[in-house]
Order: structure tokens, then C-alpha cells, then sequence
């Protein structure tokens, strides 16, 4: 996860940004940021995805097998 810091200069800088007073060097500072957020958050989204267990009603195991794999892959 990023930390409270870069996420609050993000936020800053789109704030910024959008009043038409972002510098070159901030504009590139921001990407960068946006990147590092986009990894950050992915590498989460799916390191949940690869960890679930997917039960029906009636408490069968109906994880997508793609997912099962995954989960084999990851023990061995």
C-alpha cells in the first residue's frame, strides 16, 4: 500500500492540477505517483483474488479453477 504521504501528494497535485498551476516537473512528479499508486493497488486487488475461497448456498467449493491453479501454484 502507498503510504498517507504520497497519497496526500497526489491529492495535492491533482488539486493543483486542476487550477491550471502545475509545473512540468510536477505534472511528471504526479504521473509517477499515479504509476506507483496503480502498481501498488493492483498488486493488492490481486493478491485478494488469488487468496479467495468462492462457497455456493449449499457451502460447495465453487472457486473458478483458474483461481484453484493459482492457489496450487503459489503452495508448491
Amino acid at each position: 500500500m502507498l503510504s498517507k504521504e504520497k497519497i496526500a501528494r497526489i491529492n495535492e497535485l491533482s488539486k493543483k492540477a486542476k487550477e491550471g498551476k502545475l509545473t512540468e516537473a510536477e505534472a511528471k512528479e504526479r504521473t509517477s505517483l499515479r504509476k506507483e499508486y496503480l502498481e501498488s493497488f493492483r498488486s493488492s486487488f490481486r493478491n485478494t483474488i488469488e487468496n479467495v475461497q468462492v462457497y455456493d448456498a449449499d457451502g460447495n467449493d465453487v472457486t473458478p479453477d483458474k483461481i484453484k491453479e493459482i492457489q496450487r501454484n503459489k503452495l508448491n
